[in-house]
């Protein structure tokens, strides 16, 4: 049985139900996603603790309502207002767990920014997290992607994760089984969505620390600078230089990062494919597959630059896809659509986004 809508509240109602939670009622989510998307949330939900999330389950109409869990916002496209209760999830704080033999096991708050907490550990002396440099987000969303960059992720440095049950206010403790990452994805996109929130999650960063340079990119930087054994801060400010070069800043022009998922193909595809375009950029996995870059299939297309209203591919980068001024989620998604049926046309491979499309 589907739970009922959210119904809006006017501004006595919120008063009269708010409590110690701090809700809002027809609220922008324009600052809450960094595509900058036009919609409005029906009601939201500031969550700064599990007390908070717990006060939500209880509510006489929050409890029954259905859920949106928005986070940094980084990894969604609104289409439409949001008829579901929108938890915004502000849960804070930074620690050291444990300092054991073979790793340091952090914590952080699932509100925290993600690159804000790497560069922490780098700060502090626990390096691990230096390939998943500047990915915009936040720590609590991290897990739901399954985040991934330049040969790292985030199932690569787990440990575990708290999570509060929105149907029963109870709080669980999920290891990596249970989490089922796969590439971009886990249980949090599946059938744990909008049924849990994330409030902390903890990282395991292995001791000794070993480099991770088997992406081309960085090889790249070994052979420029001449550093065969860089330090993790020196190949976090790789990271950053890379993606500051490739990447637009959403505060300056929205965006939700890699709009496409690298499609993996069998190697017998991958083949047939270097015939016909040798230079195709892929990487072969442990498995035999072959995952090949989705932007250099977008740009072999003739997509870098393009737009539709006001959403753009990215100049520097035709896996970003942009909001040029005044974008609609519903011109997003058309552009996208686009070049998925162009990418197919020509390499009979379907392109699947990363965002969560609402």
């Amino acid at each position: 049985m589907r739970s009922p809508p959210t119904q809006p509240l006017d501004a006595a109602q919120v008063r009269a139900a708010n409590g110690t939670l701090h809700v809002e009622s027809r609220a922008s989510l324009r600052p809450f996603n960094t595509f900058g998307l036009p919609a409005l949330a029906q009601t939201l939900v500031h969550v700064k603790s599990e007390a908070d999330v717990r006060r939500v389950v209880d509510h006489p109409t929050f409890g029954r309502a259905s859920k949106f869990i928005l986070g940094g916002g980084s990894n969604v496209v609104l289409t439409r207002d949001v008829a579901a209760l929108v938890l915004k999830v502000e849960i804070m704080g930074r620690r050291l767990v444990e300092e054991r033999a073979d790793a340091w096991i952090v914590e952080a708050g699932a509100g925290e920014n993600w690159h804000e907490f790497v560069a922490w550990t780098i700060e502090q002396g626990w390096p691990g997290l230096e390939n998943l440099a500047l990915i915009p987000g936040t720590v609590g969303a991290a897990p739901v992607q399954n985040i991934g960059a330049y040969g790292v992720e985030l199932r690569d440095r787990f440990e575990s994760l708290d999570a509060v049950d929105l149907v029963t206010g109870r709080s669980v403790a999920l290891d990596a089984a249970a989490c089922r990452f796969g590439y971009r994805d886990s249980a949090f996109k599946q059938h744990l969505a909008g049924k849990s929130v994330i409030t902390r999650v903890r990282i395991r960063l292995p001791r000794p620390w070993r480099p991770v340079l088997g992406y081309l990119e960085l090889e790249r930087k070994v052979a420029e600078t001449g550093m065969a054994d860089p330090d993790a801060r020196t190949i976090f400010d790789w990271v950053c230089a890379i993606r500051r070069a490739k990447l637009p800043d959403p505060a300056r022009i929205g965006n939700a990062g890699s709009f496409f998922k690298n499609p993996v193909v069998s190697a017998e595809q991958c083949r047939d494919i270097i015939g016909r375009d040798p230079e195709i950029v892929h990487y072969p996995l442990p498995d035999g597959t072959v995952k090949l870059a989705a932007g250099w299939l977008i740009d072999a297309c003739g997509w870098k630059g393009k737009t539709v209203g006001g959403a753009g591919v990215y100049e520097k980068q035709a896996l970003v896809l942009v909001n040029r001024g005044g974008a609609h989620g519903s011109e997003v998604v058309t552009l996208a659509r686009a070049i998925q049926e162009s990418v197919y046309g020509r390499f009979g491979i379907r392109l699947e986004p990363e965002p969560v499309i609402v």
